[in-house]
């Protein structure tokens, strides 16, 4: 299972790409850290911890996550 990490001070986005739905729900709601177009196509450094966890709330698929340094997905 493919799994993909992208950091971020005491968090890191998790993406499983196989899980991903293509709804861009988040290449919608915070454009400045999903971009499909760029490589890497996430980029936490763009936006503050509390956008993110919000954002990866929404994920329809769940394929994205977070998981807290030190601790398991949320």
């Amino acid at each position: 299972m493919e799994i993909h990490e992208y950091p971020k001070e005491e968090i890191t986005i998790i993406w499983k790409p196989h899980l991903c739905q293509h709804a861009g729900i988040c290449v919608h709601t915070l454009s400045k850290v999903y971009n499909p177009k760029q490589r890497p196509w996430i980029k936490p450094e763009n936006a503050s911890i509390q956008e993110i966890i919000d954002q990866v709330a929404k994920c329809p698929s769940q394929a994205l996550s977070i998981k807290k340094k030190n601790s398991k997905q949320v």
